[in-house]
């Protein structure tokens, strides 16, 4: 068999392009994003009207939130992010689930006491809840079920306070399968109509592990992205993983088989906006992963973050691109060019804030191609417009 790479001309934002994929959205590409958080829900919102091919390798490693409380009370990797992109990526249209949709997405309240928790969920349990009752069977059999995994295997003292019902679903599936995800997850989508594909990009209950510059060390993702803690003070040196979150064990990750088929049926492998360390470089961590993208002759795009970052403390726009070669030769294989890995970066100067510029020189070395456009609007200033956003990866793939 004979490979060849073609190349073609490329207009961003391609109007053609894109109305000919708004019509036919099951036949839209397949571009890929390593991501986690919400930083990517709203583009996936969007993304979902002109593809239903998208992928979504989805890091497990966040220790913060609810996820924290099913992390530590089973443990297991982490499933709110899965759970969010699922979510963003549903049918919202008459054709899809809207009662579902409607009871993956609550929220059990905050104030409200431990009785009066248990009874909603076993009112759930036995399928008698409002937001129960309107799911035809079989679908509202096979939630009750899996709430019900989740319900015997519950410690006595586990917190449901605030607890999203999605997550508990998730949860009880992948104790049912065996402590695996991607059973439930397929479930998941099949029950809301997910528009995509979404997966945890490993299957292991690891920890992040943070080195410093100021020579500490810090174990979990929610000391690194300043939301329930103080922000870092001193800058990521180095990323890695630990078996547990109470003392570093490191530990290796290796990309599983189905999801490196995934990134080889690629049409274009994005490196999205978000949590710079523990959203994207978290992703590349497990081993295979940089080799699978390098296998792959598919464009490669890189989008930075606009603004502040608690993770990129003192970090310039080439010291960002500059790390994300570095965690990618990092698995890559031996002799790998920067041109199997990268080949745009995605920006828009005249409307974002960037912490720098970028450097002609640098682009010149890797060599990536920087492509200036819009991106940003009036009304998602001073982030990126969703839309726009897509428009232009959609124009790329």
């Amino acid at each position: 068999m004979t490979h060849i790479r073609v190349t073609r001309s490329v207009r961003i934002p391609d109007p053609i392009r894109i109305s000919r994929y708004r019509k036919a959205p099951e036949l839209g590409p397949r571009i890929l994003f390593f991501s986690g958080g919400t930083a990517l829900n709203g583009v996936s919102r969007v993304l979902k009207t002109f593809t239903y091919n998208s992928i979504h390798l989805v890091t497990p490693f966040d220790s913060g939130g609810s996820s924290a409380n099913l992390r530590q009370a089973f443990s297991m990797p982490s499933i709110g992010d899965l759970r969010s992109r699922l979510m963003a990526l549903a049918d919202e249209t008459v054709t899809g689930h809207p009662e579902i949709y409607n009871l993956f997405t609550y929220r059990f309240p905050k104030r409200a006491g431990k009785k009066r928790l248990l009874n909603q969920l076993d009112t759930m349990i036995k399928g008698r809840h409002p937001l129960l009752e309107p799911v035809p069977n079989p679908m509202r059999r096979i939630i009750r079920n899996q709430l019900g995994y989740f319900y015997n295997a519950m410690p006595a003292k586990f917190d449901l306070r605030g607890a999203s019902i999605g997550n508990l679903i998730l949860t009880g599936g992948y104790l049912n399968n065996h402590e695996h995800l991607d059973p439930i997850i397929f479930l998941f989508e099949k029950l809301v109509g997910v528009q995509g594909i979404v997966r945890a990009v490993v299957n292991d209950n690891y920890h992040l592990t943070a080195e410093l510059d100021n020579g500490r060390r810090i174990i979990g993702q929610h000391l690194l992205t300043g939301k329930e803690v103080v922000p870092l003070t001193s800058s990521v040196r180095r990323l890695s993983l630990s078996k547990r979150l109470d003392k570093l064990v490191p530990v290796k990750s290796q990309l599983r088989k189905k999801n490196h088929k995934l990134i080889q049926q690629a049409e274009l492998i994005c490196y999205p906006p978000g949590s710079f360390y523990s959203s994207l470089i978290a992703n590349l961590l497990p081993q295979g992963v940089a080799a699978s993208i390098s296998a792959n002759d598919c464009p490669k795009v890189f989008i930075p973050n606009l603004g502040p970052d608690p993770e990129q403390i003192g970090m310039s726009l080439n010291a960002a691109l500059q790390r994300l070669m570095e965690y990618l030769h990092a698995d890559a294989p031996e002799g790998c060019t920067n041109e199997k890995l990268l080949n745009f970066v995605l920006i828009d100067r005249k409307n974002g804030f960037y912490p720098s510029g970028l450097s002609d020189k640098l682009v010149r070395e890797l060599p990536v191609q920087v492509i200036e456009t819009p991106l940003i609007s009036k009304r998602s200033a001073p982030f990126y417009d969703s839309e726009m956003l897509v428009s232009a990866l959609l124009s790329l793939a």
